[in-house]
């Protein structure tokens, strides 16, 4: 299978290491200063998992795309989706499938009206990355798991296909056949956790330390709320992980948000929260904790627009 993984930041570089890694058949979409860098000094991921060092990874720039690709596996920011669409729309075959790893849900609808729906499946992944100075992958935490299926759910060829392509790297995959569930319990979890702690600007344990559990576990519970009233009910088994996860004592979990504001950078707050809170009950929002989170990242954009640090588009 001929893979183009569009990107090769944390998660990108990591799962498209891991299957250049295993003999797959990878290339990676990138601009021209990735492009230099990777050549320079190979794709190199840090991982309590095992390291991996590829001296050349295949690349390619977007001007040089050709239609011969079997799958996009696509992993930037919300923000930055449009741009992908456009640079990797000249290497879409007949037959083409995406697989898209960003989180929340409004890009399977600008993915499916620029490509068609049949194109796209669902997916998610479970990691923590980022880039050093250096431009290598650095693995955060203990767990990598690439998780995909049909958005109608069941079982299909090239999902078969997918996941045999993925078999033999050094990372977990499943697919799913229910995956729209998955990605609604999953959008529900990184909503409230970047919502509390980004509101906070503190880890869970701090927020517990400070008596404010009870508050965690009340945004939590709007965001899953918003996912029943959608038709994706989070299972009981999830709720009830979920909350002894934002109820924890000493717990330094802090969302990925959380350290893109502690730097400066861009965030995505309308793909994550903002569209959770578009999707609840007009009548629901004068009380939401929901939306005073999201409030607080509007204006932390804001701020970051007024001194000087223009957002990415989007």
């Amino acid at each position: 299978m001929r893979i183009l993984v569009v990107g090769a930041g944390g998660i990108g570089g990591y799962f498209g290491g891991r299957l250049l890694e295993a003999g797959g058949d990878v290339t990676f979409l990138v601009r021209p200063r990735r492009a230099a860098e990777l050549a320079h000094t190979g794709l190199v991921i840090r991982s309590r998992l095992g390291d991996v060092r590829v001296p050349a990874p295949p690349t390619v720039t977007a001007d040089a795309l050709t239609p011969r690709f079997d799958l996009m596996l696509l992993s930037c920011k919300a923000y930055d989706l449009e741009g992908a669409m456009a640079s990797f729309a000249p290497a879409m075959a007949p037959e083409t499938a995406i697989l898209p790893l960003l989180n929340g849900m409004r890009h399977l609808d600008a993915l499916a009206a620029r490509f068609g729906a049949g194109r796209v499946l669902g997916g998610q992944c479970l990691i923590s990355t980022a880039l050093d100075a250096e431009g290598r992958v650095l693995h955060l935490n203990d767990s990598h798991t690439l998780t995909f299926g049909e958005r109608r759910g069941g079982r299909s060829a090239r999902a078969e296909a997918i996941a045999a392509a993925f078999s033999a790297a050094r990372f977990e995959t499943r697919l799913s056949e229910a995956i729209l569930q998955e990605m609604w319990e999953k959008w529900v979890f990184i909503a409230a956790a970047a919502g509390i702690t980004c509101l906070m600007r503190a880890a869970i344990g701090d927020i517990v330390a400070a008596g404010a559990a009870p508050l965690a576990l009340a945004l939590f519970e709007e965001c899953a709320g918003i996912a029943a009233a959608e038709g994706f009910p989070p299972r009981a088994a999830f709720l009830e992980r979920m909350r002894a996860i934002f109820a924890a004592p000493g717990s330094l979990l802090t969302a990925s948000m959380l350290r893109d504001i502690e730097r400066g950078a861009g965030i995505e707050a309308d793909h994550i929260l903002g569209d959770l809170l578009g999707r609840a009950a007009a009548s629901s929002r004068e009380r939401s904790l929901l939306a005073i989170a999201y409030a607080h990242l509007k204006a932390y954009e804001a701020r970051r627009a007024r001194d000087g640090a223009a957002l990415p588009a989007g």
